[in-house]
């Protein structure tokens, strides 16, 4: 039952969990994941419908390619959790205005 017990090294093992080191996937998942958040909390204020838009835009494609080129299920959980938050800041973002501040 040793072989049971596993250590957690840092923060981030969750993502390497077949024990290799993914930096590239990695990073795409933890981006994904900050520009989500940013599209969120900039829905806050409806004056920011530009940076809500553009970023939730930003935020899903960059989730898309980094759903495509994932290893492990922890980018994938990542990955997802930041699409739907850059998607929601998207959708609020258009509510408000749009991305282009409405020219269009």
């Amino acid at each position: 039952m040793a072989q049971a017990v596993r250590t957690q090294r840092n923060r981030l093992a969750f993502l390497n969990s077949d024990g290799r080191s993914h930096p590239v996937e990695n990073t795409l998942a933890t981006v994904t994941l900050v520009l989500g958040a940013i599209a969120v909390f900039t829905t806050l204020a409806p004056g920011l419908h530009l940076v809500s838009s553009w970023v939730g835009i930003v935020g899903i494609a960059t989730g898309l390619w980094s759903q495509f080129v994932s290893s492990t299920t922890g980018e994938r959980f990542m990955t997802i959790i930041g699409l739907g938050a850059s998607a929601v800041g998207l959708y609020i973002g258009i509510a408000h205005g749009g991305p282009f501040g409405g020219l269009f």
